[in-house]
């Protein structure tokens, strides 16, 4: 049985699921505890830690280059990836100020204010697609800001977060289309989440925590997700999806007082059911055939049999989709979080350090506890 505060219940209040909150001790700003965990880095027992920190590289080009004035719908499958460097390089020199490369703190709060400066991003093509991609690069932009602007003055602070807030408004968009109410809609909240956990605005929070109930409510018994496990040989890819941005939802509300990973809803379904049916099905693949057969936009394999398991695998630019597991593994007990640590035990843990833009840079930089 998962290690929980205590049972939780939904109440019902005309139409509306309300979850009273599970209790979390830990009180801080945005995704992590930053000021908490760069003093532990200088530990000798985190030398190792440190390392994975430290020794991310990037392509110096970036700094100089000139600031991408908007992302764009792309043809077939995929989104505006024109932004991959500028957003590697952040995640680089965010992690590396961690670990207390003075040097990188300072060439990333440069790179943000010069970005700021040229409202970057600000003439993004409306649409579910290019917003994609926009809210994909916010993340790590979100933690990046918390890196460097306890240094910035009051200008410089102003200037960046006007910036980031203004996109950070604007990807909180409604399309009239599934993309409302999937993962799409998912990663929106987790930036909103992130955002105003970075900020103070308990609105933002608010409407990531309502997200992440929404989505307890949604999930069958058995932990699939109606509008994910449809998705044929990306059934799992889209459970996945799902997974890392609840993390930063849970991982934001985590330091504004609230334990989301032991919700439950009134049935007992919560982040551990999620996680134990992509387990599942990485295990017994034919326990998401049925969902998967109707193949709906499933990416590039038509056969919904031949489940796309490559997010156990670093991907280009040397990302890394399972990120989130950092995290995740070590928030429960139960069974779920055990199959968790041992699938990272066996496929993960040589991969460090595990970065990714979805989780909001190096995931092991930011939870790996030796």
């Amino acid at each position: 049985m998962a290690s929980r505060l205590r049972k939780v219940v939904p109440l019902l209040i005309g139409v509306s699921l309300v979850f009273p909150a599970a209790a979390s001790e830990e009180r801080f700003q945005g995704l992590f505890d930053m000021a908490a965990r760069k003093s532990a880095l200088r530990d000798a027992n985190m030398k190792q830690v440190r390392s994975a920190c430290l020794s991310v590289p990037y392509n110096a080009k970036v700094l100089a280059a000139e600031p991408i004035k908007a992302l764009k719908s792309t043809e077939g499958y995929g989104s505006d990836n024109s932004a991959e460097d500028f957003s590697w390089t952040v995640m680089a020199l965010a992690s590396a100020g961690l670990g207390g490369d003075r040097d990188a703190e300072s060439r990333l709060g440069k790179l943000l204010l010069k970005w700021s400066k040229a409202e970057a991003f600000l003439q993004t093509e409306e649409g579910y697609d290019p917003y994609y991609a926009l809210k994909r690069l916010l993340l790590p932009v979100i933690v990046a800001y918390g890196v460097v602007e306890p240094r910035w003055s009051d200008e410089e602070r102003a200037l960046a977060r006007q910036w980031i807030d203004t996109l950070v408004r604007r990807i909180d968009a409604r399309f009239d289309r599934e993309v409302d109410r999937n993962n799409h809609r998912i990663l929106a909240d987790s930036v909103l989440a992130l955002w105003g956990a970075t900020i103070g605005d308990q609105a933002l929070v608010s409407q990531g925590i309502a997200r992440f109930e929404l989505v307890l409510e949604e999930m069958r018994p058995d932990g699939t997700l109606p509008l994910e496990a449809r998705r044929g040989a990306r059934a799992l890819w889209y459970q996945r999806q799902t997974l890392s941005s609840l993390v930063v939802i849970a991982e934001a509300a985590r330091g504004q007082g609230q334990d989301l990973y032991s919700r439950e809803t009134e049935d007992g379904r919560s982040f551990a059911t999620l996680l134990g049916a992509l387990l599942n099905g990485l295990q017994s693949p034919l326990l998401v055939a049925a969902y998967a057969s109707e193949n709906h936009i499933p990416g590039p394999e038509k056969d919904f049999r031949l489940l796309d398991r490559s997010f156990l695998d670093q991907r280009g630019h040397n990302r890394h989709y399972m990120a989130w597991a950092e995290a995740a593994q070590m928030r429960g007990a139960d069974l779920s979080y055990q199959r968790l640590a041992g699938l990272f035990d066996r496929e993960l843990r040589s991969e460090r350090p595990l970065i990714d833009d979805f989780i909001g840079g190096n995931a092991t930089c930011f939870w790996w506890q030796p």
